[in-house]
């Protein structure tokens, strides 16, 4: 910017985008400060370097609000974890799973954690038979993105929403309530 400019020879941009030509650095800061603008290199690498009249502050206060609109814009997604066991009877593991559902139609991804305990080691199919029939249950809205894997004491799995399976699902919920018995009860 400025006077850091160290290209002996500079290609001139004004203010309105119009293309002035070559210019040595002094005189095309000279023009730029005549127009009371800055003059700033925004391509360095070009060979001359490109430089562009205009006011810094304006541009550097620009391109803070851009990049805060792009952030408004950006989705955050955060992973929900779901603590289950071997054992785990199947009326917790159905309250489990609605939590899911819900954690995964909200865009969330889940992560679901099954943690063996002492002998349970022993017998870790029982635990892949529990964790398999969670993501039969969950597959009609989420993908698996890690498939399940062993780490340390416990198996764990992610599943992340799918959205095409998330249309369908919420198509079929909304058709569902609209199906009425019409046989006439006497």
């Amino acid at each position: 910017m400025n006077d850091r400019i160290t290209a002996r020879e500079v290609r001139v941009i004004d203010d309105s985008g119009q293309m002035l030509g070559l210019f040595s650095a002094q005189d095309a800061l000279r023009l730029a400060q005549d127009k009371d603008l800055d003059l700033i290199e925004i391509a360095p690498n070009a060979n001359p370097p490109t430089c562009k009249m205009m006011d810094y502050g304006k541009w550097k206060y620009e391109n803070k609000k851009k990049a805060q609109v792009a952030k408004k814009k950006q989705t955050v997604i955060s992973i929900k974890e779901i603590q289950i066991r071997p054992r785990t009877d199947d009326h917790d593991l159905e309250t489990k799973m609605k939590n899911a559902k819900k954690f995964l139609l909200s865009g969330d991804k889940v992560k679901v954690n099954l943690r063996y305990q002492g002998r349970e080691m022993a017998h870790k199919e029982v635990g892949a038979k529990v964790l398999e029939k969670v993501t039969k249950q969950l597959e009609e809205i989420a993908t698996v993105e890690v498939a399940p894997k062993m780490e340390g004491r416990q198996l764990f799995v992610v599943l992340v929403p799918d959205p095409v399976k998330i249309k369908e699902y919420e198509a079929k919920a909304k058709a569902a309530p609209k199906v009425e018995d019409t046989s006439e009860t006497n």
